[in-house]
């Protein structure tokens, strides 16, 4: 347990970080299940228009911090990937 004030607070500053970074990343989890259903199903342009949105989604999450950036840009490059894989067909 805590015992200063400066310690107490940045408890409650990090169990509040904690929740925004867990929905941030979910929202991620979302995004990607959706770009990888269209792929499976091998909608084309439905699969490049979420890809961007996937994209904006990583990038967004890069920018605050949520994800390494490095680790945006390997699931980014993952994603493209398998992007190219269906347009290609």
């Amino acid at each position: 347990m805590a015992h200063t004030l400066s310690a107490n607070k940045r408890i409650r500053q990090t169990a509040k970080r904690r929740l925004i970074n867990r929905d941030r990343r979910k929202t991620v989890k979302v995004e990607v299940k959706k770009f990888d259903a269209l792929v499976l199903a091998g909608d084309k342009t439905a699969a490049a228009a979420e890809f961007k949105a996937v994209q904006k989604v990583l990038d967004r999450n890069s920018a605050r911090g949520t994800l390494h950036k490095n680790a945006i840009a390997r699931k980014k490059s993952r994603l493209a990937k398998r992007l190219n894989a269906i347009v290609a067909k």
